[in-house]
């Protein structure tokens, strides 16, 4: 199906702001920190039960808190689009909702719940004009998310057990590109440890091995890897890293500490050897382990693999005629700066996903904030995608 300026107008005028933001709203006022999702989870599952979905609750490997799988079917033969996001939220002090200026405020407003919003509303303008001319939406909302805390377990169970469309949009919030690459990622933990126990400096500390400095030449040493992966660069610009996030030693100025601990990230390129990936790290960590007295222990999780997307795909075409008509631009190719779920989607599952969601601030700080306007936006250009994507197989 074309999409003509009538076919906007008619779903335009059928997504209802006042119950998408009463949808955001709901689910950003019910914390969930990730492994503890199970409040939001209801909550998505009572608003689309109220809203006469079809709604399932797979346990998927967390039967502390089921997901939400939610259908509308077409009764006609056709593809199945997949609106995927997750529930669950950094572990932040909550903030609860609050409604400013047309702008969404509070845990999860951007990240994602917001996003979801979107997607559910998108759902309801296609049941409500009843406009797809086959196939079905799957609409999937799952826990385990959010790293270091989840490792994305419970949408791989979904996978596993068959929840998955042909196709998948993803209501994160990237907004100013189309992704077609994504690199895959590793958290990296290292712990260096020293025998014995913590000494004052002037009562044997000096005499000590010092776990501190074998934490500074690890942190050189890894700088120094990371300067060498910024030859490591995609057409699209993004290159291969190791970022230091976190490092932690000793309680107090004068103290000898045993323990020195250091978190990071090592991101990698569509087509890079992850055995040597992991093979780098360990190298780093021996040679800094032969300094006398020191134990070098290093865990390396990992927790996406990379992906590319065929822009050719028709997928990608529908998206965007679908963004085309709602803001008269085209969104330019680019990489994704972050991972999420359509990373696994795209490598476990072999779908195409493509993220997209609001335009908004403060993911993964105590400011998160989107514009309604927004959640408005994304809900039309996800409905107008189904209909393109969900016709007839082509």
């Amino acid at each position: 199906m074309e999409i003509s300026a009538a076919l906007v107008d008619r779903l335009r005028g059928a997504v209802s702001r006042d119950r998408l933001l009463d949808t955001a709203v709901q689910l950003v006022g019910v914390p969930s920190p990730t492994r503890s999702a199970k409040g939001a989870a209801d909550c998505l599952a009572a608003i689309l039960t109220n809203d006469g979905f079809e709604v399932e609750r797979p346990a998927a490997d967390w039967p502390e808190s089921p997901a939400v799988v939610a259908h509308l079917r077409s009764g006609k033969a056709g593809q199945t689009i997949q609106f995927n996001g997750h529930l669950d939220t950094v572990h932040l002090p909550f903030i609860p909702p609050r409604v400013s200026d047309g702008k969404l405020y509070g845990s999860g407003a951007i990240d994602m719940k917001g996003g979801l919003a979107a997607a559910v509303e998108a759902m309801r303008v296609l049941r409500d004009t009843k406009i797809l001319a086959g196939g079905d939406v799957l609409l999937t909302a799952a826990d385990l998310h959010e790293a270091p805390w989840g490792d994305m377990g419970q949408l791989k169970a979904l996978i596993r057990e068959g929840y998955v469309g042909n196709a998948v949009l993803i209501p994160e919030y990237l907004s100013d590109r189309l992704a077609v690459m994504g690199r895959g990622m590793a958290i990296v933990e290292v712990d260096i440890t020293r025998d014995g126990v913590p000494v004052h400096e002037v009562v044997g500390g000096l005499d000590q091995p010092r776990v501190i400095a074998a934490g500074a030449d690890l942190i050189a040493r890894l700088e120094q890897l990371d300067q060498r992966l910024s030859d490591r660069r995609h057409a699209l610009g993004d290159r291969e890293s190791f970022f230091i996030g976190q490092v932690a030693a000793g309680e107090i100025y004068n103290q000898s500490p045993t323990q020195f601990k250091l978190t990071g990230t090592r991101r990698w390129l569509p087509g890079a050897d992850v055995d040597q990936v992991e093979k780098q790290i360990h190298e780093v960590m021996e040679a800094v382990g032969k300094r006398s007295g020191i134990q070098v222990q290093q865990h390396f999780k990992r927790v996406c693999d990379p992906f590319e997307l065929d822009p050719q795909l028709p997928l990608v075409d529908d998206f965007q005629s679908a963004y085309l008509a709602v803001t008269g631009k085209t969104l330019p190719l680019g990489s994704k700066p972050f991972l999420d779920d359509g990373n696994l989607l795209n490598s476990l599952a072999g779908v195409p996903a493509i993220t997209h969601g609001p335009a908004g601030q403060g993911a993964h700080t105590l400011e998160e904030v989107v514009p309604v306007s927004e959640l408005e936006r994304v809900a039309l250009v996800y409905a107008l995608t189904a209909v393109r994507f969900c016709q007839t197989a082509r």
